[in-house]
């Protein structure tokens, strides 16, 4: 627990508009901010050996996995869940051969990210929570 002190006067009221600026900062970049698609794609190039070659299969406690569980993370919102979503089509996109080793990856480390991995998947409906399951 952090404890501050203030003191009577200018320097205390200065220190608490300060702190304020800082935490209405703060909330605003955390609720304002999407999901950038190269934190997406940083996290499933964890999985890229099964993406690439079907093998070996991801296992809850692998790298693999903690990442797609990282990205279970991230998609903390409904907008972050959308753009998390976004960007994994994005991908699914350009590595169509291997869309299915991309869609199989929550399921395989035993999570939901609260959509489909799907390419009919429509980003913008997404909703609900993600989950463990």
């Amino acid at each position: 627990m952090v404890r501050m002190v203030i003191s009577h006067g200018m320097g205390g009221q200065k220190a608490v508009k300060v702190m304020g600026i800082l935490m209405v900062l703060s909330w605003a970049q955390s609720t304002m901010a999407a999901i950038d698609c190269s934190t997406v794609t940083a996290l499933v190039s964890a999985c890229s050996t099964f993406i690439t070659y079907g093998a070996p299969d991801p296992i809850p406690g692998s790298p693999c996995c903690d990442a797609v569980v990282g990205l279970n993370s991230i998609a903390d919102s409904i907008d972050n869940r959308r753009s998390v979503c976004r960007c994994l089509m994005g991908l699914i996109a350009t590595y169509n051969p291997n869309a299915t080793a991309i869609a199989t990856l929550p399921g395989f480390c035993g999570i939901s990210l609260g959509f489909n991995l799907d390419p009919n998947t429509d980003c913008n409906l997404v909703d609900g929570a993600a989950s463990n399951e």
